[in-house]
């Protein structure tokens, strides 16, 4: 296979008119980058990461819709409070942002954690959101190794910061590992090592823990109270959860679609970013059945 392993966050977004800026979501300064016109389109990260995670996607994605993507609370560059994050506080800091942008309705598309919180968000807001996709939402069945795992490798590459260990962490994230480039690398390394953030990290592994977690796992109770249109993306190299977990979640979301990206790890959307961006594109147009 012939790819071109030279990413460049910079140049992703060169050519395009695109702005970085604070608000602030109920009292937590949260960084933004923002790009097109049309209907909102928010993007979320998963757990340890931050916006540039949707580099390879901005640029495309801005020719259709209004793209806002924001470091999750106590992620990236977004303030840190001192408390636990669960769903509840990530889906209380999401409506803040929400509301400090004057924004009613929008398409949500959340990775990993992301894709988690975004869909307890739907259930408890659902008047906010308009389609709702899923990308690779992490360890649907709550698997205690890949819990442990996660954990223990988050902690590390901050509180053991350098070049090695904050590449095995995003290592773990690909299929293809060529595609960690330096630059992402240093990227993540200088957002771990704000002085800030080795107290932080502590409240943002709390979801790896079964006390924690237990009470925010996949179950109908809450997962029928979906009402958006909502699309699973799973890939078939996911190191969090399998393809047989996400035609399980198919059946716990009403009105949900399942696709799977091939050739692809916990990342599709920087793996495969043509295929990713034309299936969020399709989606979220359509509010359809999306074609493979």
């Amino acid at each position: 296979m012939t790819k071109n392993y030279d990413v460049s966050i910079w140049n992703e977004l060169s050519g395009i008119a695109f702005k970085q800026y604070f608000v602030d979501a109920d009292g937590v300064s949260t960084r933004i980058v923002e790009a097109g016109e049309g209907e909102p389109l928010i993007m979320l990260h998963g757990i340890g990461g931050h916006i540039e995670a949707y580099a390879r996607n901005i640029k495309e994605l801005s020719k259709h819709f209004r793209v806002i993507v924001l470091d999750m609370l106590g992620h990236g560059y977004t303030g840190k409070p001192d408390y636990p994050y669960t769903l509840n506080e990530y889906s209380n800091h999401l409506l803040a942002v929400l509301k400090a942008l004057q924004i009613e309705q929008a398409h949500l598309s959340g990775e990993s954690l992301g894709g988690w919180m975004s869909a307890w968000f739907a259930s408890k807001h659902p008047e906010y959101v308009k389609s709702l996709l899923l990308n690779t939402p992490g360890n649907i069945t709550g698997n205690r190794d890949v819990m442990k795992k996660l954990k223990d490798s988050t902690l590390k590459a901050v509180l053991e910061a350098n070049n090695e260990t904050v590449r095995t962490r995003l290592e773990f994230l690909f299929y293809d590992t060529n595609f960690v480039t330096k630059e992402l690398v240093e990227s993540r390394y200088t957002i771990y090592t704000q002085p800030e953030f080795k107290e932080a990290i502590h409240n943002i592994v709390v979801l790896q823990d079964w006390e924690v977690r237990q009470h925010f796992t996949w179950v109908p109770e809450w997962t029928e109270k979906i009402t958006a249109p909502t699309l699973i993306l799973m890939s078939d190299h996911d190191p969090t959860a399998t393809i047989e977990d996400a035609e399980y979640l198919k059946t716990l979301i009403p009105n949900s679609q399942l696709l799977i990206v091939k050739d692809a790890g916990h990342w599709p959307q920087w793996e495969k970013p043509e295929e990713f961006n034309e299936i969020q594109i399709q989606f979220a147009k359509g509010l359809n059945t999306v074609n493979q």
